[in-house]
């Protein structure tokens, strides 16, 4: 069940989707690589961590450790779980520094009680929607995914699954179910008025429900339009970039540095300087 940075065609399960090939493939894409790295930024901004102290998190659908790799740069430790083997070959390889569980989620999360401090899915919990298999019942299947997470969480956690939803209808059942397992919480949507930028956040309290964090883009109508705008100029510049790594060009410096800020981090100010290259040493 291995998320991407892309929104998936449903051509079969995903463990067979997911082959060697289609895995190397997008873990070598730059434009994934960078656009899984900010959601996964993202759902780990939404869970809401203490800042105090290093915590345990599960990554549902971790696939080849890309999602991974951000929880690590942050100081926290997880366990990743996927249906794919050829992900999760990638992920060995790569020698990510969490620990790696081949296991359907649909069939159950199998950890003890209380053991995760967080949980975060990118581009995966779609799937478990789709019945792969005549004795599949996606009802059946997202109850006994949300039942155990719910199980395996600490009280006053959070998980957020970013997801792909195919249309309202499998929203609702998506969120049905997670409510029906003991949830609270609701969907938190990122840029809701851009095509390309919009991205749906199930963000779940365990225990007492907190409040629901505000979406991306979502301030007034001029601030709105300025986010889209900038979002969408990032997409294009992924398009056009070739291969070539986009991390440290300015506008993603100045994205980064304005999602520390949110974080209640310290940061240095912008200036004309920011994200501007050096010229090379003779």
């Amino acid at each position: 069940m291995a998320g991407s940075g892309r929104r998936p065609e449903h051509r079969g399960p995903p463990e067979l989707f997911y082959d060697e090939a289609e895995a190397r493939k997008y873990t070598q894409n730059s434009r994934v690589v960078e656009i899984q790295s900010q959601m996964s930024e993202r759902a780990v901004e939404l869970l809401g961590l203490p800042p105090d102290r290093p915590c345990l998190l599960l990554d549902v659908g971790c696939g080849s450790g890309l999602s991974g790799d951000y929880i690590s740069e942050e100081g926290h430790y997880w366990i990743g779980m996927d249906i794919s083997p050829a992900m999760l070959d990638v992920a060995v390889e790569r020698e990510v520094e969490g620990d790696l569980l081949l296991a359907d989620v649909g069939d159950g999360i199998p950890f003890r009680p209380g053991m995760f401090d967080g949980c975060i899915s990118i581009s995966a919990v779609q799937w478990l929607c789709n019945a792969d298999k005549k004795s599949h019942s996606p009802p059946k299947r997202l109850y006994r995914f949300f039942s155990t997470l719910y199980t395996a969480l600490a009280r006053g956690s959070r998980a957020v699954l970013q997801l792909y939803p195919e249309n309202s209808e499998q929203l609702e059942l998506i969120t049905a179910q997670a409510m029906r397992a003991g949830f609270t919480g609701g969907m938190v949507v990122d840029y809701p008025n851009s095509t390309k930028a919009k991205k749906f956040f199930l963000c779940l309290f365990v225990g007492a429900s907190g409040t629901l964090p505000k979406g991306l883009g979502t301030e007034c109508a001029d601030g709105e339009e300025m986010h889209q705008a900038k979002f969408t100029n990032e997409r294009m510049r992924f398009r056009n970039a070739k291969g070539k790594s986009v991390k440290k060009s300015r506008d993603w410096i100045l994205e980064k540095k304005e999602r520390r800020r949110r974080q209640g981090k310290e940061v240095r100010a912008d200036t004309k300087y920011t994200g501007r290259k050096r010229r090379p040493r003779f």
